[in-house]
């Protein structure tokens, strides 16, 4: 998975951290979740806020 796999990394953080809501995640843990992710392979220093917001987003209408 790559940063802009945006819904893949969701779905990912559903299933990995089940008893977490994502509404109040705060930016740092969420981009370090990401990167222990199995399937997770991007460059690390290329996340910014927009994606890391997209993410959330995504991860919050998973869970609904």
């Amino acid at each position: 998975m790559k940063w802009s796999d945006i819904q893949d990394i969701a779905i990912e953080l559903t299933e990995a951290k089940p008893d977490v809501d994502p509404r109040y995640v705060n930016f740092v843990d969420l981009r370090n979740w990401i990167i222990e992710l199995e399937d997770f392979d991007d460059d690390p220093e290329r996340c910014g806020e927009k994606i890391l917001e997209a993410v959330q987003m995504a991860w919050i209408e998973e869970m609904d």
